[in-house]
């Protein structure tokens, strides 16, 4: 369980290790996501590429000193993905038997621990609703490869995320979303970035940290001006970019780590025209 934060005023916020790796745009998502897992509830992160949904999800798990299961979504996932499968192996008398090896949402279940469901949305819209019986007050599936019934374990949470809008994604079913509480997770800007840079890359000229703070919001804002793709404004890539900074000149490092993961030329020369302003 939790830390009991006895303190007025006191938040899951203020006993965060700059190691964590996240820092919240806003001290009150911490502290909500807290209340809601506190008390059972499954928590949806919802917001763009990069914006540290996943870091996000590690720190609460951290927090609550839960290991976490992971499931990566695709279309490919099937209900193996989830549950696990059935392999040939031999008895302790050499005998053939078929035994079945559990996937992270048996795990999950069967210890009690958080299950990680990243980009959620991306599944195939028949493959999720066999878990909707583990996310209700039922805490039960059914395994339809052993038949067996799973019941899950005290401290079962699941925490899902999702990018809306990105390729390849589909619209959240409303029946699994009703069964979360939802966050939206923006790109965190400001001190709160200078505090990560500074904790968490290994950039320590300080102006070169004002260019990149200041980077990160022009990339933010065209981004949200539909110039660039979300892709571009990650806090992810924007990390990679300092650390690469430290040892290369930053307009390099910014083609290296942004520029350069984006396919149109046209959004390429957006990112080189907004770091131009700010670097030499």
């Amino acid at each position: 369980m939790i830390t009991q934060y006895q303190n007025e005023g006191e938040t899951p916020f203020d006993h965060l290790k700059p190691e964590s790796g996240y820092i919240p745009y806003d001290k009150d998502l911490l502290t909500d996501a807290v209340v809601a897992l506190a008390q059972g509830k499954n928590i949806l992160l919802k917001g763009p590429t990069g914006s540290g949904k996943t870091k996000l999800a590690e720190t609460l798990a951290n927090l609550f000193n839960q290991p976490m299961f992971s499931v990566n979504c695709s279309v490919d996932l099937d209900a193996e993905s989830f549950l696990g499968f059935k392999t040939l192996d031999y008895d302790e008398n050499g005998k053939q038997q078929i035994d079945f090896v559990p996937g992270p949402l048996v795990q999950s279940m069967e210890h009690g621990h958080f299950l990680y469901i990243d980009e959620v949305n991306m599944a195939k819209p028949e493959t999720l609703p066999l878990i909707n019986g583990a996310l209700d007050y039922r805490r039960t599936v059914t395994n339809p490869l052993t038949n067996a019934l799973i019941q899950a374990n005290e401290g079962f949470t699941v925490i899902a995320a999702i990018n809306e809008g990105y390729i390849g994604t589909t619209r959240l079913n409303e029946a699994l979303k009703n069964r979360f509480i939802v966050f939206d997770v923006s790109y965190i800007e400001g001190q709160q970035l200078r505090y990560l840079i500074e904790n968490n890359t290994n950039l320590e000229d300080e102006q070169l940290i004002k260019q990149f703070i200041q980077l990160s919001a022009d990339l933010i804002e065209a981004a949200e001006q539909g110039k660039i793709s979300e892709d571009a404004a990650s806090i992810r890539a924007l990390l990679d970019a300092c650390d690469l900074a430290t040892f290369i000149p930053a307009k390099r490092a910014i083609t290296r780590s942004i520029a350069d993961k984006l396919e149109d030329e046209r959004e390429k020369e957006v990112v080189h025209n907004l770091a131009s302003t700010l670097f030499e």
